[in-house]
């Protein structure tokens, strides 16, 4: 069965995916560093784990199978996550597939390196209403196409 990994932390899409998930009746696992209210639903499950860097990432990886979703903004775990054959989307409704993540991870690398030269000192745009638009269409473009992958 379809689950829904939320690299949940520092999300700010969870209700959102909630709502999609509670309507296509899909599992949601949240997955955390820290203990997190969630709503009270059979379908939604709060996974924490130590605080160790990258612990979250790694269960996700650990668990994560061919055609789940992973909704995460973090990079190197969309490509960890695409390699085991998993649709990946940004909080911000952009997917990440085969076909773009080697771009995306370059763009990162060379962001970072002008963040440490002190060239670039500004980080991503802030979230806003559109993103949340844009995110829960990607989310439900996903999933129908997903389910009608398996008719």
């Amino acid at each position: 069965m379809l689950k829904i990994y939320i690299d949940a932390d520092a999300c700010p899409v969870k209700n959102e995916v909630y709502r999609v998930a509670e309507r296509y009746e899909l599992d949601v696992i949240l997955v955390s560093n820290t203990w997190m209210n969630t709503p009270n639903s059979d379908l939604i499950r709060l996974q924490v784990v130590d605080g160790k860097f990258d612990a979250a990432d790694n269960w996700i990886v650990d668990h994560v199978k061919t055609d789940d979703i992973v909704i995460s903004a973090d990079i190197p775990l969309a490509s960890r996550c695409i390699e085991k054959g998993a649709h990946v989307l940004g909080i911000k409704g952009r997917e990440f597939t085969k076909d773009n993540i080697g771009d995306i991870m370059a763009t990162r690398e060379i962001m970072s390196h002008l963040r440490d030269l002190g060239t670039m000192t500004g980080g991503p745009a802030p979230f806003q209403k559109k993103d949340r638009s844009r995110f829960l269409q990607s989310l439900d473009r996903i999933i129908q196409s997903i389910q009608k992958k398996k008719l």
